[in-house]
């Protein structure tokens, strides 16, 4: 029953949902979208990277901190009874905030805020009374963003957090723009529309995906609004997924515009090797004109990680996402980082006289020298069609999280939120193998570990041979090992293959779920893998041990 329901739904074309829009009939097949289910309905969706865990300490100080500025803001108008407050005055607001930690003193999130005002004036440079007036007026949300791409102090913030956490020790030359948007999700909309509208990409041109990739990554560029042809730049979980230089040199052709990546990986949640990160930006050198994107999520995950901006920063559009890593997809927090001194700025400034024209015209509403108009400012105007850029910007309470978040990991010098999370995932991956009867690999430097692929032909063939791949894969629908696993066993993953992985696949999120559910989820694998071992021992007279443990 189980199988003729996979086949059918293959048949009526489920098959080209993405893997996002499939998590729906999965969780259906699973029981989910009934109206009435049992009291005892279990269902173990691994389906969505959301994590259950999140960063407490910074939330705390946010709300501490919205607590002083609502005092600071009651301070103008106290004649009124209706509830009616002002702007916080900068006169005097270091020596207020003081007597504020003195009468809350143990209340969660004031050690926090103390120490990150002290932080900001002793470590950074900053003036704390100017950093109190910017938090609390982007906390009470009363004024425009301004600057519009991101406050002033804030940037500053955030990209010694980007510089701390994604270049780390290596050498980095010269200074760098930041744009905070709304997610990781809403810089790569602002970066395909800005690029498009800047004629640095037209349909027709070629751009490089490096494979497997989060999803959208692979459907934008097929949409009517941009049409490129793409070419794949693909890891192997043979390769421990990584790149291979033969691959890489694809990069060389000079058809390719640009190489967009998410590293570390989504979803083998496996980072670059030094090597290959090396070996890009060499090749960079031979391609002064090669624009790189790479989406760097994942990173706070890894080991010593270093972005490809680090290594190739002038060619390098770097996107960040808070999402994960604090627990805080709600927010909608993200970053784009550009060098100031960088290829797209130097390829519009290069463009034909005609499409020169066409963006002065574009522009000139914003500014008297829109030809001089960097690529960053570029994409706040358009992220607000142009003629709205005057209301751009990311919202201040947001702004402000996202400068408390990064504070709370500059601050945390020995990393123990970094490792605490480490050693929650890796426990989680741990218990999911050895429940599959496979050995955990813990020797690769590279695995990150938010994700893991089970990959049904690779680990079918170590514990089983070849033979037995081969059959099932004849044997089997597209998706129907995880349609089995929904319906059977009330177990979601997300289709690898959706993410461009060459083999079938499921992504397994370590991120949303219990170690005691990650077991649970290993067993379901195992148990419907040994049942279509018993199905190929009878079809073919074969003996293999459906209970093979891989070492």
């Amino acid at each position: 029953m189980a199988k003729g329901r996979a086949e059918s739904k293959d048949k009526s074309g489920i098959e080209a949902l993405s893997p996002f829009e499939l998590k729906d009939e999965l969780i259906k097949a699973a029981g989910g979208g009934a109206a009435e289910r049992p009291a005892n309905f279990s269902m173990l969706n691994a389906g969505r990277g959301n994590p259950n865990f999140l960063a407490t300490i910074p939330r705390h100080g946010f709300w501490q901190l919205g607590a002083f500025a609502m005092r600071e803001s009651e301070r103008s108008f106290s004649y009124m009874p209706e509830g009616v407050g002002g702007f916080p005055q900068r006169a005097g607001i270091v020596e207020r905030f003081d007597q504020f930690l003195r009468e809350n003193k143990g209340q969660p999130g004031i050690d926090f805020i103390g120490g990150a005002v002290s932080y900001v004036r002793d470590q950074l440079g900053l003036s704390a009374g100017d950093f109190l007036y910017e938090m609390c007026e982007g906390i009470l949300a009363c004024n425009y963003p301004v600057p519009d791409r991101m406050l002033k102090l804030s940037e500053i913030i955030v990209g010694q957090y980007l510089r701390r956490e994604m270049i780390g020790k290596h050498p980095f030359v010269g200074e760098f723009d930041v744009f905070a948007v709304e997610g990781g999700t809403a810089a790569m909309t602002y970066i395909f529309n800005t690029m498009r509208e800047n004629f640095l990409i037209k349909a027709g041109d070629t751009i490089a995906l490096g494979m497997p990739i989060f999803t959208p990554y692979i459907e934008i560029p097929e949409l009517n609004d941009y049409q490129l042809n793409v070419v794949h730049l693909n890891a192997t979980v043979e390769n421990n997924w990584q790149y291979s230089k033969k691959e890489l040199d694809k990069l060389r052709d000079p058809k390719i515009k640009a190489f967009f990546l998410v590293n570390p990986s989504n979803p083998p949640s496996v980072k670059i090797s030094d090597e290959s990160l090396e070996y890009i930006a060499e090749i960079v050198k031979e391609r002064p004109d090669l624009i790189l994107l790479t989406d760097d999520v994942y990173g706070t995950f890894a080991d010593n990680f270093v972005s490809l901006f680090a290594l190739a920063p002038k060619n390098t559009i770097l996107v960040y996402s808070y999402s994960k890593y604090f627990g805080a997809t709600g927010w909608r927090l993200g970053t784009i980082a550009t060098h100031q001194d960088n290829v797209l700025d130097a390829a519009i400034a290069k463009l034909p006289k005609d499409e020169k024209k066409i963006l002065h015209e574009r522009y000139k509403s914003i500014t008297t020298e829109p030809d001089k108009l960097k690529f960053i400012d570029r994409l706040v105007a358009d992220s607000r069609t142009v003629a709205l850029n005057h209301t751009a910007g990311l919202s201040t309470p947001q702004q402000v999280q996202m400068v408390l978040f990064s504070l709370f990991s500059l601050m945390d010098t020995p990393d123990a939120y970094k490792n605490a999370l480490k050693r929650l995932i890796r426990s989680r991956k741990r218990a999911l193998f050895e429940e599959m009867g496979i050995a955990y690999d813990e020797s690769d430097p590279n695995q990150v570990d938010y994700y893991s692929i089970i990959d049904m032909e690779y680990y079918g063939e170590k514990l089983y041979g070849r033979e037995f791949v081969d059959w099932l894969l004849k044997q089997t629908q597209p998706n129907e090992l995880l349609f089995r696993l929904a319906s059977d066993a009330r177990v979601v993953l997300l289709p690898g293959k959706g993410f461009g992985t060459a083999h079938p696949s499921g992504r397994v999120s370590l991120a949303n779920l219990n170690e005691a559910d990650y077991r649970k989820i290993g067993r379901a694998v195992r148990k419907l893998t040994a049942e279509y071992v018993e199905r190929y021992n009878a079809a073919t007279g074969k003996k293999l041990d459906p209970n093979a443990v891989k070492k």
